[in-house]
Protein backbone atom coordinates (compact mmCIF):
# COMPACT_ATOMS: atom_id res chain seq x y z
CA UNK A 1 0.00 0.00 0.00
CA UNK A 2 1.60 3.67 -1.07
CA UNK A 3 2.73 5.66 1.87
CA UNK A 4 -0.21 8.25 2.77
CA UNK A 5 0.44 11.64 4.41
CA UNK A 6 -1.57 12.10 6.93
CA UNK A 7 -0.47 15.53 8.45
CA UNK A 8 -1.64 16.71 5.26
CA UNK A 9 -5.05 14.87 4.94
CA UNK A 10 -5.19 15.79 8.95
CA UNK A 11 -4.44 19.65 7.73
CA UNK A 12 -6.90 19.16 4.84
CA UNK A 13 -9.42 17.74 7.13
CA UNK A 14 -8.95 21.08 9.74
CA UNK A 15 -9.75 23.46 6.95
CA UNK A 16 -12.70 21.09 5.27
CA UNK A 17 -14.30 21.18 8.80
CA UNK A 18 -15.00 25.07 8.49
CA UNK A 19 -16.26 24.67 5.18
CA UNK A 20 -18.58 22.20 5.73
CA UNK A 21 -22.32 23.09 6.50
CA UNK A 22 -24.54 21.26 8.83
CA UNK A 23 -26.24 18.37 6.58
CA UNK A 24 -29.34 19.47 5.48
CA UNK A 25 -32.06 17.19 6.16
CA UNK A 26 -34.39 17.16 3.17
CA UNK A 27 -35.98 13.21 4.49
CA UNK A 28 -39.51 13.79 6.76
CA UNK A 29 -39.89 11.63 9.80
CA UNK A 30 -41.61 8.78 9.56
CA UNK A 31 -42.16 5.58 11.75
CA UNK A 32 -41.78 2.51 8.44
CA UNK A 33 -38.03 1.65 7.37
CA UNK A 34 -37.26 -0.83 4.66
CA UNK A 35 -33.95 -2.59 5.12
CA UNK A 36 -32.18 -4.78 2.55
CA UNK A 37 -29.42 -7.43 2.42
CA UNK A 38 -28.06 -10.34 0.48
CA UNK A 39 -26.55 -13.68 1.62
CA UNK A 40 -22.71 -13.58 2.53
CA UNK A 41 -20.76 -14.93 5.92
CA UNK A 42 -21.12 -11.40 7.77
CA UNK A 43 -24.19 -10.90 7.06
CA UNK A 44 -26.05 -13.90 7.55
CA UNK A 45 -27.03 -12.31 11.02
CA UNK A 46 -29.26 -9.44 9.50
CA UNK A 47 -31.76 -12.46 8.12
CA UNK A 48 -31.68 -13.77 11.61
CA UNK A 49 -32.28 -10.47 13.03
CA UNK A 50 -35.76 -10.29 11.26
CA UNK A 51 -37.18 -14.39 11.40
CA UNK A 52 -35.86 -14.05 15.39
CA UNK A 53 -38.04 -11.22 16.47
CA UNK A 54 -35.06 -9.31 17.37
CA UNK A 55 -35.23 -6.28 14.72
CA UNK A 56 -39.02 -6.42 15.78
CA UNK A 57 -38.17 -5.82 19.40
CA UNK A 58 -35.70 -3.07 19.20
CA UNK A 59 -38.42 -1.18 16.34
CA UNK A 60 -41.20 -1.24 18.85
CA UNK A 61 -38.81 0.07 21.51
CA UNK A 62 -38.37 2.92 19.62
CA UNK A 63 -42.03 2.94 18.40
CA UNK A 64 -41.07 2.18 14.50
CA UNK A 65 -41.15 -1.03 12.52
CA UNK A 66 -37.96 -1.99 10.32
CA UNK A 67 -38.76 -4.39 7.63
CA UNK A 68 -35.94 -6.49 6.34
CA UNK A 69 -35.62 -8.06 2.74
CA UNK A 70 -33.37 -10.42 1.27
CA UNK A 71 -32.40 -9.76 -2.02
CA UNK A 72 -30.63 -12.87 -4.17
CA UNK A 73 -29.08 -10.62 -6.40
CA UNK A 74 -25.80 -8.53 -5.01
CA UNK A 75 -25.64 -5.44 -6.93
CA UNK A 76 -29.56 -5.27 -7.69
CA UNK A 77 -29.58 -4.67 -3.67
CA UNK A 78 -27.49 -1.76 -4.22
CA UNK A 79 -29.40 -0.46 -7.08
CA UNK A 80 -33.08 -0.43 -5.37
CA UNK A 81 -30.96 1.24 -2.39
CA UNK A 82 -29.18 3.98 -4.94
CA UNK A 83 -32.90 4.55 -6.22
CA UNK A 84 -34.18 5.29 -2.71
CA UNK A 85 -36.87 1.55 -2.62
CA UNK A 86 -34.68 1.21 0.78
CA UNK A 87 -33.31 2.80 3.31
CA UNK A 88 -30.48 1.06 4.35
CA UNK A 89 -28.30 -2.12 2.63
CA UNK A 90 -25.35 -3.78 3.07
CA UNK A 91 -22.79 -3.59 0.90
CA UNK A 92 -18.96 -3.23 0.84
CA UNK A 93 -17.30 -0.12 1.51
CA UNK A 94 -16.23 0.26 -2.44
CA UNK A 95 -19.85 -0.74 -3.60
CA UNK A 96 -20.80 2.10 -1.27
CA UNK A 97 -18.25 4.40 -3.13
CA UNK A 98 -18.59 3.26 -6.41
CA UNK A 99 -22.54 2.90 -6.51
CA UNK A 100 -24.95 5.39 -3.87
CA UNK A 101 -21.59 8.07 -3.64
CA UNK A 102 -20.70 8.23 -6.55
CA UNK A 103 -24.70 8.58 -8.04
CA UNK A 104 -25.41 11.22 -5.67
CA UNK A 105 -26.73 9.62 -2.59
CA UNK A 106 -25.69 10.75 0.65
CA UNK A 107 -24.76 7.33 2.40
CA UNK A 108 -23.53 7.07 6.32
CA UNK A 109 -21.60 3.81 6.97
CA UNK A 110 -23.65 3.21 10.20
CA UNK A 111 -22.43 -0.35 11.22
CA UNK A 112 -18.88 -1.59 10.10
CA UNK A 113 -19.78 -5.10 10.33
CA UNK A 114 -16.14 -6.75 9.53
CA UNK A 115 -13.62 -7.10 7.08
CA UNK A 116 -13.06 -9.66 4.57
CA UNK A 117 -10.19 -12.26 5.85
CA UNK A 118 -10.40 -14.84 3.54
CA UNK A 119 -14.21 -14.86 2.76
CA UNK A 120 -13.10 -13.61 -1.28
CA UNK A 121 -11.22 -15.62 -3.27
CA UNK A 122 -10.56 -16.29 -6.79
CA UNK A 123 -10.34 -19.88 -8.13
CA UNK A 124 -9.01 -21.69 -11.23
CA UNK A 125 -11.30 -24.36 -12.06
CA UNK A 126 -7.72 -26.54 -13.99
CA UNK A 127 -5.59 -25.36 -11.32
CA UNK A 128 -2.14 -24.17 -11.43
CA UNK A 129 -0.89 -20.67 -9.86
CA UNK A 130 -2.45 -17.65 -10.47
CA UNK A 131 -0.21 -16.32 -13.20
CA UNK A 132 -1.63 -19.02 -15.35
CA UNK A 133 -5.39 -16.94 -14.94
CA UNK A 134 -3.64 -15.06 -18.10
CA UNK A 135 -5.95 -15.58 -21.09
CA UNK A 136 -8.68 -16.83 -19.30
CA UNK A 137 -12.09 -15.77 -18.88
CA UNK A 138 -12.96 -15.09 -15.10
CA UNK A 139 -17.11 -14.73 -14.03
CA UNK A 140 -17.73 -12.51 -11.85
CA UNK A 141 -20.43 -9.64 -10.30
CA UNK A 142 -19.16 -6.57 -12.77
CA UNK A 143 -18.23 -3.49 -10.87
CA UNK A 144 -18.51 -5.07 -7.85
CA UNK A 145 -16.04 -5.98 -4.63
CA UNK A 146 -15.26 -8.65 -6.90
CA UNK A 147 -13.89 -7.06 -9.83
CA UNK A 148 -11.72 -4.48 -7.06
CA UNK A 149 -10.54 -8.01 -5.80
CA UNK A 150 -9.78 -9.42 -9.07
CA UNK A 151 -8.02 -6.36 -10.26
CA UNK A 152 -5.89 -6.83 -6.52
CA UNK A 153 -4.99 -10.54 -7.61
CA UNK A 154 -3.90 -9.64 -11.52
CA UNK A 155 -1.55 -6.89 -10.10
CA UNK A 156 0.37 -8.93 -7.24
CA UNK A 157 1.25 -11.08 -10.52
CA UNK A 158 2.16 -8.35 -12.66
CA UNK A 159 -0.85 -8.62 -14.70
CA UNK A 160 -4.14 -6.65 -15.65
CA UNK A 161 -7.36 -6.63 -16.64
CA UNK A 162 -6.10 -6.30 -20.39
CA UNK A 163 -4.77 -10.46 -19.77
CA UNK A 164 -8.40 -11.54 -19.02
CA UNK A 165 -11.43 -11.34 -19.91
CA UNK A 166 -14.43 -10.19 -17.46
CA UNK A 167 -17.94 -12.54 -17.88
CA UNK A 168 -20.11 -10.35 -15.79
CA UNK A 169 -22.95 -12.76 -13.83
CA UNK A 170 -24.89 -12.53 -10.97
CA UNK A 171 -23.94 -13.68 -7.31
CA UNK A 172 -27.56 -15.46 -7.47
CA UNK A 173 -25.92 -17.91 -10.55
CA UNK A 174 -22.20 -18.41 -9.57
CA UNK A 175 -22.38 -21.82 -8.05
CA UNK A 176 -24.52 -23.24 -10.88
CA UNK A 177 -22.61 -21.75 -13.42
CA UNK A 178 -19.29 -23.02 -11.97
CA UNK A 179 -20.30 -26.88 -13.21
CA UNK A 180 -20.96 -25.67 -16.65
CA UNK A 181 -17.82 -26.46 -19.48
CA UNK A 182 -17.07 -22.99 -20.16
CA UNK A 183 -16.25 -21.73 -16.71
CA UNK A 184 -12.73 -21.83 -16.26
CA UNK A 185 -12.36 -19.09 -13.32
CA UNK A 186 -14.45 -17.43 -11.11
CA UNK A 187 -14.34 -14.49 -8.71
CA UNK A 188 -16.66 -15.12 -5.75
CA UNK A 189 -17.41 -14.25 -2.06
CA UNK A 190 -19.09 -16.39 0.53
CA UNK A 191 -21.17 -19.12 0.97
CA UNK A 192 -20.54 -19.15 -2.73
CA UNK A 193 -16.75 -19.77 -2.84
CA UNK A 194 -17.29 -22.36 -0.44
CA UNK A 195 -19.47 -24.49 -2.51
CA UNK A 196 -17.46 -24.16 -5.17
CA UNK A 197 -14.75 -25.56 -3.38
CA UNK A 198 -16.18 -28.35 -1.90
CA UNK A 199 -17.10 -29.40 -5.49
CA UNK A 200 -13.70 -30.29 -5.46
CA UNK A 201 -12.89 -28.67 -8.74
CA UNK A 202 -10.28 -26.05 -8.77
CA UNK A 203 -7.88 -24.59 -6.88
CA UNK A 204 -7.94 -21.31 -4.86
CA UNK A 205 -5.04 -19.28 -6.06
CA UNK A 206 -6.24 -15.59 -4.12
CA UNK A 207 -8.34 -14.92 -1.10
CA UNK A 208 -8.96 -11.62 0.57
CA UNK A 209 -6.26 -12.48 3.74
CA UNK A 210 -3.57 -10.88 0.88
CA UNK A 211 -5.22 -7.64 1.52
CA UNK A 212 -6.50 -6.93 4.60
CA UNK A 213 -9.16 -4.21 6.07
CA UNK A 214 -9.66 -3.33 2.58
CA UNK A 215 -12.97 -5.02 1.75
CA UNK A 216 -15.44 -3.36 4.43
CA UNK A 217 -19.08 -4.91 5.01
CA UNK A 218 -20.89 -2.59 5.96
CA UNK A 219 -24.57 -1.44 6.68
CA UNK A 220 -25.37 1.63 5.15
CA UNK A 221 -28.22 3.92 5.22
CA UNK A 222 -29.98 6.57 3.67
CA UNK A 223 -27.78 10.14 5.59
CA UNK A 224 -30.86 12.62 5.07
CA UNK A 225 -33.30 9.62 6.48
CA UNK A 226 -30.75 8.81 9.39
CA UNK A 227 -30.65 12.69 10.05
CA UNK A 228 -34.60 12.92 10.33
CA UNK A 229 -35.60 9.60 12.06
CA UNK A 230 -32.40 8.98 14.67
CA UNK A 231 -34.27 6.05 16.16
CA UNK A 232 -34.01 4.15 12.98
CA UNK A 233 -29.81 4.13 13.51
CA UNK A 234 -30.11 3.49 17.45
CA UNK A 235 -33.20 -0.08 16.44
CA UNK A 236 -30.43 -1.07 13.78
CA UNK A 237 -27.44 -0.87 16.12
CA UNK A 238 -29.06 -2.56 19.18
CA UNK A 239 -30.60 -5.10 17.08
CA UNK A 240 -27.25 -6.06 15.34
CA UNK A 241 -25.09 -5.93 18.41
CA UNK A 242 -27.84 -8.24 20.11
CA UNK A 243 -27.60 -10.77 17.37
CA UNK A 244 -23.23 -11.03 17.50
CA UNK A 245 -23.62 -10.97 21.63
CA UNK A 246 -26.21 -14.41 20.89
CA UNK A 247 -23.38 -15.90 18.71
CA UNK A 248 -20.58 -15.33 21.05
CA UNK A 249 -22.71 -16.63 24.11
CA UNK A 250 -21.77 -20.08 24.03
CA UNK A 251 -24.98 -21.35 25.08
CA UNK A 252 -28.05 -23.19 23.77
CA UNK A 253 -29.42 -19.85 22.09
CA UNK A 254 -25.86 -19.16 20.54
CA UNK A 255 -25.25 -22.20 18.68
CA UNK A 256 -29.44 -22.30 17.25
CA UNK A 257 -28.80 -19.05 16.35
CA UNK A 258 -25.24 -19.80 14.44
CA UNK A 259 -27.34 -22.98 13.22
CA UNK A 260 -30.25 -20.71 11.47
CA UNK A 261 -27.54 -18.55 9.68
CA UNK A 262 -25.65 -21.87 8.45
CA UNK A 263 -29.12 -22.93 7.25
CA UNK A 264 -29.87 -19.70 5.51
CA UNK A 265 -25.98 -19.86 4.09
CA UNK A 266 -26.56 -23.06 2.31
CA UNK A 267 -24.39 -24.42 5.11
CA UNK A 268 -24.11 -26.61 8.19
CA UNK A 269 -23.07 -25.63 11.95
CA UNK A 270 -19.60 -26.15 10.69
CA UNK A 271 -19.47 -24.91 7.32
CA UNK A 272 -20.74 -21.61 8.63
CA UNK A 273 -18.06 -21.48 11.39
CA UNK A 274 -15.28 -22.01 9.12
CA UNK A 275 -16.59 -19.19 7.08
CA UNK A 276 -16.56 -17.01 9.96
CA UNK A 277 -12.94 -18.05 10.66
CA UNK A 278 -12.43 -16.03 7.33
CA UNK A 279 -14.20 -12.93 8.27
CA UNK A 280 -12.91 -10.28 11.24
CA UNK A 281 -16.48 -9.25 12.73
CA UNK A 282 -16.36 -6.66 15.34
CA UNK A 283 -18.10 -8.32 17.39
CA UNK A 284 -18.39 -5.33 20.27
CA UNK A 285 -19.25 -1.78 19.85
CA UNK A 286 -15.48 -1.05 21.16
CA UNK A 287 -13.99 -3.18 18.75
CA UNK A 288 -15.84 -1.44 15.96
CA UNK A 289 -14.77 1.62 17.52
CA UNK A 290 -11.14 1.15 17.78
CA UNK A 291 -11.13 0.07 13.84
CA UNK A 292 -12.92 3.45 12.97
CA UNK A 293 -10.70 5.18 14.79
CA UNK A 294 -7.40 4.36 13.43
CA UNK A 295 -5.49 6.14 10.98
CA UNK A 296 -5.60 3.22 8.27
CA UNK A 297 -9.03 3.84 7.58
CA UNK A 298 -8.88 6.41 5.91
CA UNK A 299 -5.80 5.83 4.51
CA UNK A 300 -7.16 2.38 3.09
CA UNK A 301 -10.21 4.70 1.63
CA UNK A 302 -7.70 7.02 0.28
CA UNK A 303 -5.79 3.73 -1.72
CA UNK A 304 -9.18 2.02 -2.27
CA UNK A 305 -10.88 5.33 -3.78
CA UNK A 306 -7.21 5.73 -6.09
CA UNK A 307 -7.18 2.19 -7.11
CA UNK A 308 -11.44 2.36 -8.40
CA UNK A 309 -10.51 5.50 -10.21
CA UNK A 310 -7.56 3.91 -11.83
CA UNK A 311 -9.39 0.99 -13.00
CA UNK A 312 -12.45 2.72 -14.41
CA UNK A 313 -14.77 1.40 -11.50
CA UNK A 314 -15.28 4.25 -9.08
CA UNK A 315 -18.34 5.08 -11.27
CA UNK A 316 -19.41 7.01 -14.83
CA UNK A 317 -18.37 10.33 -15.04
CA UNK A 318 -16.12 10.50 -12.30
CA UNK A 319 -13.34 13.25 -13.34
CA UNK A 320 -10.94 12.36 -10.27
CA UNK A 321 -10.46 9.86 -7.49
CA UNK A 322 -11.08 12.60 -5.19
CA UNK A 323 -15.01 12.84 -7.11
CA UNK A 324 -16.58 11.95 -4.12
CA UNK A 325 -15.90 12.75 -0.23
CA UNK A 326 -15.81 10.92 2.54
CA UNK A 327 -15.61 11.95 6.29
CA UNK A 328 -14.42 9.63 8.98
CA UNK A 329 -15.12 9.80 12.55
CA UNK A 330 -12.74 12.38 14.57
CA UNK A 331 -13.20 14.95 11.35
CA UNK A 332 -11.03 13.72 8.94
CA UNK A 333 -11.79 13.58 5.18
CA UNK A 334 -11.10 12.85 1.86
CA UNK A 335 -12.20 13.68 -1.70
CA UNK A 336 -14.39 16.50 -2.34
CA UNK A 337 -15.88 18.04 0.63
CA UNK A 338 -18.45 19.94 -1.60
CA UNK A 339 -19.62 16.70 -3.13
CA UNK A 340 -19.37 15.01 0.59
CA UNK A 341 -21.72 11.41 0.04
CA UNK A 342 -19.94 9.01 2.31
CA UNK A 343 -19.87 9.33 6.05
CA UNK A 344 -18.25 6.70 8.45
CA UNK A 345 -20.58 7.66 11.58
CA UNK A 346 -19.93 5.74 15.01
CA UNK A 347 -21.83 8.20 17.16
CA UNK A 348 -24.66 5.52 17.29
CA UNK A 349 -22.19 2.60 17.69
CA UNK A 350 -20.70 4.80 20.19
CA UNK A 351 -24.23 5.01 22.32
CA UNK A 352 -24.56 1.05 22.67
CA UNK A 353 -20.75 0.94 23.64
CA UNK A 354 -22.07 3.22 26.31
CA UNK A 355 -25.01 1.38 27.08
CA UNK A 356 -27.04 4.12 26.00
CA UNK A 357 -29.60 2.59 23.93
Amino acid sequence: METIDMKSLAIAALISSTLIAPLPVFAQEKTEFNVCWSIYAGWMPWGYLADSGIMDKWAEKYGISVEITQINDYVESINQYTAGQYDGCTMTNMDALSIPAAGGVDTTALIIGDYSNGNDGLVLKDGGDLASIAGQSVNLVELSVSHYFLARALESVGLSERDITVVNTSDADMVSIYGTPDVTAVATWNPMLSEILASGEGELVYDSAEIPGEILDLMVVNTEVLAANPDFGKALVGAWFEVLALMQSDTPEGTAALEAMAAAAGTDLEGYQEQLAATELFYTPADLIAFANDEDLAETTQFVTEFLFEKGILGQGAPSAEFVGVSFPGGATYGDQANLKLRFDTSVVQMAADGAL
